[in-house]
């Protein structure tokens, strides 16, 4: 096989999906790949037909590494286990909002909107809007930042 043929041959592995090189591995080697990894199969195959074109490891480059492998103390940790995940997650309350309760108010147009906070929610107009954002929406009719339309940018003391 040319030169060129074998490189060809191998830049074609670029364009395989993961179960053509599959294939293909078997086709090299014999046997089947427990690897999904393209990558990892496109090298492995790669490295077999350049090793069948041009001649694989020398017997004693072959010995030599399973002597190295025998003498090499492989330390296999397994990662500690993940933390349990707590069950009541912590949610802090944007310090620039009132508490539960408290009353947002903003001039807009002549008018003086008045926004309950609430727990997770804020009422205006006796209605529940998830964010100030959407009550801001409401009362202009365009998106806009809540906490800048209602003047909440600095953090309260």
């Amino acid at each position: 096989m040319s030169k060129r043929s074998l490189v060809a041959q191998i830049r074609r592995l670029d364009d395989l999906s993961v179960g053509q090189l599959r294939e293909r591995y078997r086709d090299v080697f014999g046997q089947e790949s427990r690897s999904r990894n393209k990558d990892y199969l496109r090298k492995r195959v790669a490295w077999g037909i350049q090793a069948r074109a041009e001649g694989g490891l020398s017997e004693r480059a072959e010995k030599r590494a399973a002597e190295l492998a025998d003498e090499l103390h492989i330390r296999v940790r397994t990662p500690p286990p993940a933390p349990a995940p707590d069950p009541t997650p912590v949610r802090t309350r944007d310090p620039r909002l009132p508490p539960p309760g408290g009353v947002i108010r903003r001039r807009y147009k002549g008018r003086v909107h008045v926004v309950t906070a609430g727990e997770d929610d804020f009422t205006y107009q006796g209605r529940p809007y998830p964010s100030l954002s959407a009550v801001a929406k409401r009362i202009t009719g365009s998106h806009r930042n809540g906490y800048r339309f209602f003047r909440l940018e600095e953090s309260r003391p």
